[in-house]
């Protein structure tokens, strides 16, 4: 209590103020994954439907951003702090989310846009453990980073479940594959709305609590502590399967549906994980604050993706009847989304804790890089030839959820955390 006098209540308007661009980065990037269909539909003749750049290409593109950016993004944040990191993210997506907006309806418009979103993407999320040593004591930390990662998940919820209701979804319809310039619109005033908030309340770092950037090492030398670090590469390994389970999940949730038997373009299997994430993202990060345990909420969060995948995979299987098999999938989407994305801001700051002195945003771009690189892989392969291989994938990912759930009880607890008791 003695170390929370010191950090001002300015810290959570900060805090307000990153989630709020987070929320607005993260609709832009899924802006069209709920509405595959409505897409093809709305832009029929403008792409080869069985090419690489196809209407899922649009989520893709920032898994292939973040391969490219991420390492510079974390540089950026280590080197000139995060306000500045932040403020190169910020001004992209309030430009990029005007172009998105003024070019609805030109597929390569809305292309183009995207990679600029894109682009600004890592220099957002990339911060999150940056922001949150700098701002937080040690036992607030854990919540803080879950918070930003609550916002990744709101963002990713209302792309999933608003989307569909500014668009027309219902193939019975004579509205289906319109509303596409309405929905665009609506999303580049939040994100404009959330820059403008930004870029006037947002500060580096707490009057009175000093940082010193000289305790952590250069950011090269970090990357090779990193790299060598016994309990950050088995942590890599997680996030390589976990996180890139994720992307593909969250990128591909329309054809998954479609692969069940979902008539519409509901978005409720991709709205429901995002529930049960933000449900985790709340609770499971403050219990992990509170017993100043990071090891042990790791594994009961690996834990519970295996139930999650295995459900949105063999749903077919352990029921025939269509409206069952939904029903099982919603049920896993909720279990899989509460556990696996509640993992993430645990992960992040597990990652930040045992390979300190290094900077925190090079350990948390290194594990967001990994999910992303197998995400796109797996998306890649998803969608060949028409989604030929999404149910191959899913069984794979089904196994992969195992293989992480034995390898997290390698890990050893987060030093900090013993220092606590």
């Amino acid at each position: 209590m003695k170390e929370l006098r010191h950090y001002p209540p300015y810290r959570f308007i900060v805090l307000a103020v990153f989630m709020l661009i987070t929320i607005a980065i993260e609709i832009q990037w899924l802006s069209h994954a709920a509405v595959a269909r409505p897409a093809e539909v709305f832009y029929a003749g403008q792409f080869n439907p069985a090419s690489f750049l196809n209407i899922d290409f649009m989520a893709m593109v920032y898994m292939l951003a973040f391969l490219v950016m991420s390492f510079p993004a974390s540089y950026v944040i280590d080197t000139y702090g995060i306000r500045q990191g932040l403020g190169i993210g910020a001004a992209l997506l309030g430009v990029f989310s005007i172009i998105k907006m003024l070019y609805a309806s030109s597929f390569t418009g809305v292309i183009i846009a995207q990679t600029g979103l894109a682009i600004a993407q890592p220099f957002i999320l990339n911060a999150v453990t940056a922001l949150t040593v700098r701002w937080f004591p040690l036992n607030e930390r854990a919540m803080a980073a879950g918070l930003s990662a609550l916002a990744q998940y709101v963002g990713i919820v209302i792309a999933m479940l608003v989307t569909p209701l500014l668009v027309g979804s219902d193939p019975s319809s004579p509205d289906y594959g319109s509303g596409f310039e309405h929905m665009l619109l609506i999303y580049s005033i939040l994100s404009v709305g959330s820059v403008l908030l930004f870029f006037i309340f947002m500060r580096e770092t707490p009057k009175g609590v000093p940082f010193d950037v000289s305790a952590r090492t250069p950011f090269m030398k970090g990357m090779r502590l990193i790299l060598s670090h016994r309990d950050m590469k088995i942590t890599i390994f997680l996030f390589l399967i976990g996180l890139g389970i994720f992307n593909a999940v969250s990128s591909m949730t329309d054809s998954i549906a479609e692969r069940l038997g979902v008539r519409d373009s509901d978005g409720l299997i991709g709205g429901l994980m995002l529930i049960g994430g933000i449900a985790g993202a709340i609770i499971i990060p403050l219990l992990s604050d509170y017993y100043q345990k990071r090891r042990l909420f790791l594994i009961i969060c690996l834990a519970g993706m295996v139930p999650g995948v295995a459900g949105l995979t063999f749903a077919p299987v352990m029921a025939h009847q269509p409206e069952t098999v939904y029903t099982v999938a919603l049920v896993s989407s909720f279990i899989l989304g509460f556990f696996v994305m509640s993992a993430g801001p645990i992960g992040f700051q597990y990652a930040a804790e045992v390979s300190y002195p290094a900077p925190e945003s090079a350990s948390q771009g290194i594990l967001l890089w990994i999910g992303q690189l197998t995400g796109m892989v797996f998306v890649a392969g998803m969608s060949i030839d028409n989604n030929h291989y999404l149910g191959k994938i899913m069984i794979l990912f089904s196994v992969l959820s195992i293989v992480s759930l034995i390898a997290v009880f390698s890990l050893r607890e987060s030093p900090l955390m013993k220092t606590k008791g």
